[in-house]
């Protein structure tokens, strides 16, 4: 019985992940810990830039979280990857590329470069299962270098 009445008050994991992938479907996040004036201006003078979704990932609440706080609480921030990170939404998949580099932020305009290397080169994906995700790592954490030549490639 008194599992039930928890239960009652537990948000379902179900319909946070449910309502997250259909906000944020084709949407990228950058989940951060605190992001300089300087980042952030850099970061609006691209392209596409401001458009990104940030979340401060010290600011999270312990219950009644929204689908996004959820997401990030539950199922990126465990993974322990470095901070800030770029999460595009892909489907019903997560794609996760840590955004640092020799202990440091990269530059925000290298942000379009790691997008067009999605799938390939995230270091997490995370995929609907169960309840939650289901985790698949990918390239090691301490790779992130980025190709700038993909894409560039003379035909053979």
């Amino acid at each position: 019985m008194l599992k039930k009445i928890i239960a009652a008050f537990r948000p379902d994991p179900t319909a946070l992940r449910t309502r997250f992938l259909q906000r944020f479907a084709g949407k990228t996040l950058i989940v951060h810990a605190g992001l300089s004036i300087g980042w952030v201006s850099e970061l609006n003078k691209e392209a596409g830039g401001g458009a990104h979704f940030r979340i401060d990932a010290r600011n999270l609440p312990n219950h009644k979280p929204s689908p996004i706080e959820w997401v990030v609480q539950h199922h990126i921030l465990p993974q322990h990857l470095p901070l800030p990170l770029l999460v595009k939404v892909d489907g019903e998949r997560l794609l996760i590329r840590h955004l640092s580099r020799n202990d440091a932020p990269v530059h925000p305009s290298e942000i379009y470069w790691m997008l067009g290397e999605f799938p390939h080169r995230a270091h997490l994906i995370l995929s609907v299962g169960g309840q939650g995700f289901a985790v698949k790592r990918g390239m090691p954490v301490a790779d992130n270098d980025i190709d700038y030549n993909v894409g560039f490639d003379e035909p053979v």
